[in-house]
């Protein structure tokens, strides 16, 4: 049971990765080269809000 304490929060955080990668490609799929830069800068800002630095 005291592998839990890390094992729990790292395995939400591999989730979150994933579903910000998954999301990310789907967004830039079929996306115009003019707002890629959009979709990256809020890509960038999620990333920056899950670690709570700048």
């Amino acid at each position: 049971m005291d592998i839990w304490w890390a094992a729990v929060p790292l395995a939400g955080l591999a989730i979150l990765a994933i579903a910000l990668v998954t999301m990310t490609g789907l967004a830039l799929k079929d996306t115009a080269s003019q707002d890629r830069a959009g979709i990256l800068r809020a890509v960038a800002a999620c990333v920056r809000e899950l670690y709570g630095r700048r």
